[in-house]
């Protein structure tokens, strides 16, 4: 059983999501804007957006349902939003560890995963940001929407009733960790490329060679390679 609710305008739907679960025991429930004024992303990090140009969707999901790592539902669901993004597009859309969407070397999606108990179930909060209809973004120099790198328009709307419709229906059918770690590494962006990397202020030339079970990325230098969770590296793109 699955619920959808819509918010004309809202803070963050990752916050906001938590009232609808009280009164609410289905195995998935979504909230959706295209209005999000305070979104949230990893680490702290804030999520912009343009009023009536993007979607901000969150995903409620008990963790009873699902036996797998935080580390391997992260990956699963980036994966999914993956796909969904480039059936839908017929473009070649990848993942930036650890959860990012990029497309055509511009980040569209920013994804946030937190764990919650509310209500006594303990859930899955699945929060992403997807840029739709934007066209300017002034001094973020890695980002663009949908419309910018495919030239196409999407119906908000529409969109976002696909997505849900897809993504739980994918969460329904979890497949093995391994087959899960094989189609993340296939998608990783920037995998098996030369690329820039910073850490400790220095940068510095590595190359991308897999994400693994433990959330971390496996990028090798000149004097072999290096393991780095998220924030202890930035790939520069």
């Amino acid at each position: 059983m699955s619920q959808l609710f819509y918010l004309k305008e809202c803070p963050s739907t990752n916050d906001e999501i938590s009232r609808f679960l009280l009164y609410e025991n289905s195995d998935f429930v979504t909230l959706y804007t295209f209005n999000q004024t305070k979104g949230r992303g990893q680490y702290g990090n804030t999520w912009s957006s343009t009023a009536e140009k993007n979607l901000a969707y969150t995903l409620a999901v008990k963790t009873q349902n699902f036996m797998l790592s935080d580390f391997m539902f992260n990956y699963y669901t980036a994966i999914v939003i993956r796909d969904y993004l480039a059936n839908l597009t017929e473009n070649n859309v990848k993942v930036k560890w650890p959860n990012d969407i990029i497309l055509k070397n511009k980040k569209i999606v920013g994804i946030l995963i937190e764990k919650k108990k509310i209500n006594q179930n303990n859930y899955f909060i699945i929060g992403c940001g997807i840029n739709v209809l934007q066209e300017e973004f002034d001094e973020i120099s890695n980002a663009g929407s949908l419309l910018t790198q495919t030239g196409k328009r999407f119906d908000l709307e529409e969109f976002t009733l696909n997505l849900n419709e897809f993504l739980i229906e994918r969460l329904k059918n979890i497949p093995s960790e391994e087959e899960i770690m094989n189609l993340f590494n296939s998608n990783l962006f920037r995998k098996d490329e030369i690329s820039v990397f910073e850490m400790n202020k220095t940068r510095q030339n590595g190359i991308i060679r897999k994400a693994n079970e433990k959330g971390e990325l496996l990028i090798e230098f000149e004097d072999g390679l290096q393991s780095f969770y998220h924030k202890e590296i930035k790939l520069l793109y």
